[in-house]
């Protein structure tokens, strides 16, 4: 299954996509919430939902606005540097254990909402992503059970301020929370819908110039040693979010580097999770 939710900010609805259609499924009473992903019996129903009604779904047009796939995440935990060709050109080391820092709900976005400049923002970066949403609580899982807390996958960027984080002292946090720089979606995709989650394509363009074009097939560490390995530091619960890294590509890594300024555009995406565009906005207090 394939969900997402539109409609206006603060005023989504649930959908779901078949055979490549939105539909809308709100009248359901299903919400995309913590609550649905760790509860199967609302999962099957919203399948039993579809499965009745499937000749009577309201189709969702195109122009309508595609929200943020879930309601929202508990918390955003993202991996650094998970492959090898992303640590060579960012000249950054390798460490023995993941490399682990968490996203402030804040930058919590919508795939098509504009990702936003930070007030004295000078690097800002680029970076497209598959994450794990997260179906039934996991801590201190081993990685054969790992998967069996996963309930899919989703497309994210993991936007990043070069400047604030590698030169501002402290964490990699300062220049990865930023408001607006974890956009997720356009949907959610159910773990069956993923043939091979080791094996797919991660693609962006700046401008319409191609940046990034890697496959998850080069991991160093994969979703299940991810999954187990965090599980170890907290408690992951339904609907959190896990980001599993990025490949080469970011404007960092670039010749000379390239940064994101306001009126430029990203269209990136991953084979099976879909593609979006963003705008860079400017600072704004709003």
């Amino acid at each position: 299954m394939k969900i997402f939710r539109f409609g206006p900010k603060g005023q989504e609805k649930s959908g779901v996509i078949i055979d490549e259609k939105k539909f809308d499924v709100s009248a359901s009473g299903i919400i995309y919430d913590d609550d649905f992903f760790g509860n199967t019996e609302k999962q099957e129903t919203l399948q039993k939902y579809i499965e009745l009604n499937i000749n009577s779904l309201p189709l969702v047009k195109d122009d309508v606005r595609i929200g943020t796939p879930l309601t929202r995440p508990g918390k955003i935990v993202c991996v650094g540097l998970n492959f090898d060709d992303h640590v060579k050109e960012t000249g950054l080391q390798q460490q023995a254990e993941p490399i682990m820092f968490i996203k402030a709900n804040q930058s919590f976005n919508g795939p098509e909402d504009g990702i936003m400049q930070p007030n004295g923002s000078t690097k800002m970066d680029w970076e497209t992503e598959l994450c794990i949403i997260i179906g039934e609580k996991a801590n201190n899982v081993t990685e054969e059970e790992a998967m069996n807390h996963v309930y899919g996958y989703a497309l994210i960027n993991d936007i990043s301020e070069r400047a604030f984080q590698t030169e501002r002292g402290g964490t990699w946090d300062k220049g990865k929370g930023c408001d607006t720089f974890a956009p997720v979606g356009p949907f959610i995709a159910t773990k069956d819908e993923i043939e091979d989650v080791n094996n797919l394509r991660v693609w962006l363009k700046l401008n319409g110039e191609l940046m990034q074009d890697g496959n998850t097939s080069d991991f160093i560490y994969r979703i299940p040693k991810l999954i187990s390995y965090l599980s170890q530091f907290m408690s992951f619960l339904p609907g959190d979010i896990i980001s599993t890294g990025s490949p080469a590509g970011s404007g960092m890594g670039k010749t000379p580097q390239v940064w994101l300024k306001p009126g430029d555009v990203i269209e990136y995406g991953i084979e099976g999770l879909g593609s979006t565009t963003q705008t860079i906005l400017p600072f704004s207090r709003g």
